[in-house]
This record gives structure tokens, C-alpha cells and sequence, in this order.
């Protein structure tokens, strides 16, 4: 509906609590690429700590081989993450593009052999659902964008019986690009994100202004992402994101239908 607020929800720790899944196919995925690797069936402490700053599907993958390697420097990994990538990469001798491949096959053949038991790795946050279904009520509407394969994020919002309008995944492009595209629609644009360099980016760039941007405090936050928000971007809390949007934090600014 114009004039209504079009609610845009990242999904993993925004929406679901998809740790265990995440674990679970990088650490089979590795071991795909590499058999052998002395790796745990639970998560690692290291994993994470690593996950705030994991952006893409694949780096999933190559953090679960560093994180088997003897002598790895977790601290100094933590420190540099985006600087370490390369030579990680180069170490393994894997390319993001075969890491990605490689992850959506383990995925797509965990649903083709037991598509409970890989649902059942996926957690929704409480109160999640029931909110999202009240939208409708409120005159509005929502996506999904994620950096999760499409199919896989709308299979597990299937089973909990959710119906976005659409959900984009990471063959969409970029999330800042598909926001431009998002505001074509000329209706306002609320963005609900639990990756501050990602509503960083969004705010950066001067096309994206009209772009509301929410920082989830339930999400996967690195030490220190609450600290010295800009005026711009948004915390949210699960009791706000509950409220009706004309509650929401900032709404005594603009104007919601």
C-alpha cells in the first residue's frame, strides 16, 4: 500500500537463529573440500565469536578450516577479519565462488535427505512470527534480503508458515543494491539489520537516504556495535520491534500511515 512502511528484515539474526545450521554445513562442507580436517560436531567457542563479522555463505566455510588449524591466532583473525581473507583463501587454495557452490550442494542434499532435521537446526526468535503476521493488520507489508541462497531462507519460512512478499538471496546482488532497486516503489523503506557494517554501507551511499535503517540488538553483534550508533541508524529491541511501526524508534519524526 503507498504510503505505508515496507518492512525489510535480514534474515539470519534478524529473524531466525540459524547458529547450529551454520556450524553444521560449513563444518560438512570442509570437510567435503577437505576430508580430515579435526573438526568438532558442536560449534567451537571461536565460531562464534567469528560470526559478527562473516558477511557471505562461504566464509563460513573457510573460518571452519582456519578454525581447525593448530596454530591459528584466533585474536589476531578477530582483529584483521577482512585482511586475513585472502590469505586464508590462498592457504586452503579455494576461491569464494567454489566455497559458495560448494556449501549451497551440502545444503540442497541435507534437504533432499532429511529436510526435518536440517529445519530443525533453525530457531525463529520468539515473538518473530506472531509479529510478522500482525503486519498485515497494520497496513503493511515485508521481504527478506539475505545473503542466505533464496531457496533456503523461503523453505524455512514455509515451514513456519510465513509468506513475504519475496525474499531475495544473495543471487539478488548486494543488499545496498537491491534497497536502490526497493525504492523505485517511491513508499518508505525500513531496513532491520544485525550487522552494523551492512547499515554503515546502506547509509554511506547518497542514493540510500530515504532507507530507515534498524540495528537488531537479538542479532549476531560484535563487541562494541551498540556504541556511538549514528543519529541515522536505529536500535531496536525486541519489545519496540513487537510494538506497531508507528511506535517504533525515530517514528515520532515521520510521518507512518
Amino acid at each position: 500500500m503507498p504510503g505505508t512502511p515496507l518492512l525489510v528484515c535480514d534474515f539470519d539474526g534478524v529473524l531466525v537463529d540459524g547458529m547450529p545450521e551454520y556450524w553444521w554445513s560449513a563444518r560438512q562442507t570442509a570437510l567435503t573440500l577437505q576430508p580430515g580436517l579435526d573438526l568438532p560436531q558442536e560449534a567451537p567457542a571461536g565460531f562464534a565469536r567469528l560470526r559478527p563479522l562473516i558477511h557471505k555463505g562461504w566464509e563460513m566455510v573457510l573460518m571452519a578450516a582456519e578454525l581447525s588449524r593448530a596454530d591459528l591466532d584466533l585474536e589476531a583473525l578477530l582483529g584483521a577479519y577482512e585482511r586475513a581473507l585472502p590469505d586464508a583463501l590462498g592457504r586452503w587454495g579455494w576461491h569464494p565462488d567454489q566455497l559458495q557452490s560448494a556449501l549451497e550442494e551440502v545444503r540442497s542434499q541435507a534437504l533432499g535427505d532429511d529436510l526435518p532435521a536440517w529445519l530443525a537446526l533453525h530457531r525463529f526468535y520468539p515473538g518473530v512470527v506472531e509479529r510478522l503476521r500482525r503486519l498485515p493488520g497494520e497496513g503493511s507489508d515485508w521481504l527478506v534480503l539475505t545473503t542466505k541462497g533464496g531457496a533456503f531462507a523461503r523453505r524455512i519460512l514455509e515451514d513456519a508458515g510465513l509468506e513475504p512478499r519475496v525474499v531475495f538471496g544473495h543471487e539478488q546482488g548486494s543488499k545496498p543494491d537491491v534497497l536502490a532497486r526497493l525504492l523505485a516503489e517511491a513508499r518508505p523503506l525500513w531496513f532491520v539489520e544485525d550487522r552494523r557494517p551492512t547499515l554503515e554501507q546502506v547509509r554511506a551511499r547518497p542514493d540510500l537516504g530515504g532507507v530507515r535503517c534498524f540495528l537488531a540488538s537479538w542479532g549476531y553483534l560484535a563487541p562494541g556495535d551498540a556504541q556511538a550508533l549514528p543519529a541515522a541508524i536505529h536500535w531496536l529491541e525486541p519489545h519496540q520491534f513487537e510494538m506497531p511501526l508507528a511506535q517504533w524508534p525515530g517514528s515520532d519524526k515521520v510521518r507512518v500511515y
